[in-house]
């Protein structure tokens, strides 16, 4: 997730074009979709009027996106949001999705940050796999072009590597 930082303002002109405030340039939605998908929040005002507009526009992204058939929302739930539009009683509708969606992105949070630690054994499976790798690159790093020839003559052979890596195969069965 992208750091809490301030909305990207995003402002329509009259054309109805819409000017990244940032970069100084002309976005489209699909744009604005992605600077969401990123993690970014946006506002998008009325340049004239000074209107948030950013909640018409959320809903047309949606829209296309159902139109091509990258449904997300099931039809029962649509359903539920238009009766939710057209019932006279104060609506829980608005307050329950913000909740779920909520709980959702802080279910997903946890699960990111529990990732290593729940588990079994993941955090040895990690430092075998270090080995391994620091093994078979000789603790080079990613610019390393390969063995010097006389690295190569003094390095194991590949009946040791594969005798190795039939060791860790029957480390990792054995903690599953």
């Amino acid at each position: 997730m992208a750091e809490k930082t301030d909305p990207l303002l995003i402002k329509r002109y009259a054309s109805r074009r819409l000017y990244n405030t940032e970069t100084s340039d002309y976005v489209t939605l699909e744009d604005i979709a992605g600077f969401i998908r990123e993690g970014r929040d946006v506002q998008i005002v009325d340049l004239k009027s000074g209107d948030d507009l950013t909640r018409q526009y959320l809903l047309q992204i949606i829209a296309e996106h159902e139109s091509r058939g990258e449904s997300v929302l099931p039809l029962d739930v649509l359903t539920d949001l238009v009766r939710s539009y057209t019932t006279d009683i104060q609506s829980v509708v608005p307050q329950f999705l913000e909740q779920s969606f909520e709980m959702l992105r802080q279910g997903q949070e946890q699960m990111m940050q529990n990732f290593g630690t729940q588990i079994p054994g993941f955090e040895a499976l990690q430092a075998q796999q270090e080995a391994f790798l620091k093994a078979m690159t000789g603790g080079m790093g990613k610019n390393w072009s390969g063995p010097s020839k006389e690295e190569a003559e003094g390095s194991e052979d590949l009946s040791d590597i594969k005798k190795q890596l039939a060791e860790l195969q029957d480390k990792l069965s054995k903690l599953q």
